[in-house]
């Protein structure tokens, strides 16, 4: 257990976290997404677990670390429900509780068509599997920067 980090994150997460650069892509991906078939195509190349876990409370132990992009609109999207792409699920409504927690305001997601989605997540830096078993809960997340203190009293 180390202080100040939210201990759903394991070791693995929290490398790939650490490991990501600004604009890489994190996929959140429930138990039904083809996980380790799309990880395998991935930068990191292999699935990263976090099973007992929702997708939002993925996402919220993953956002207390890891900056969201603010210089693109496509910073978090969700995977859309076919035939309805302008319908949000339940547990879409839950992660973007989650995102706009994090964020300190409303920053919507967008929709990506699911096949469209599966070409994303292979563009990825990593994928993280869920235990989220409700439908549609698959997300991108893009990795975003840390400003520099501005503290004059530091070199």
């Amino acid at each position: 257990m180390l202080k100040g980090l939210d201990p759903r994150l394991n070791a693995e997460v929290l490398y790939a976290l650490a490991a990501m650069g600004h604009g890489d892509m994190l996929i959140v991906a429930d138990t039904n997404f083809p996980a380790d078939t799309i990880a395998r195509q991935t930068v990191s190349g292999k699935l990263l677990r976090m099973d007992n876990l929702s997708a939002a409370d993925t996402v919220e132990a993953i956002l207390s670390v890891l900056p969201l992009d603010t210089f693109v609109d496509d910073f978090a999207a969700r995977m859309e429900i076919v035939g309805h792409p302008d319908e949000i699920a339940p547990v879409q409504e839950e992660v973007q509780v989650a995102i706009d927690a994090a964020e300190g305001g409303s920053r919507p997601m967008i929709g990506v068509e699911r096949f469209a989605f599966y070409e994303l997540a292979k563009k990825a830096y990593a994928v993280v599997q869920t235990g989220e078993r409700r439908f549609y809960g698959c997300f991108m997340l893009r990795k975003g920067v840390i400003p520099p203190q501005t503290d004059a009293s530091r070199p």
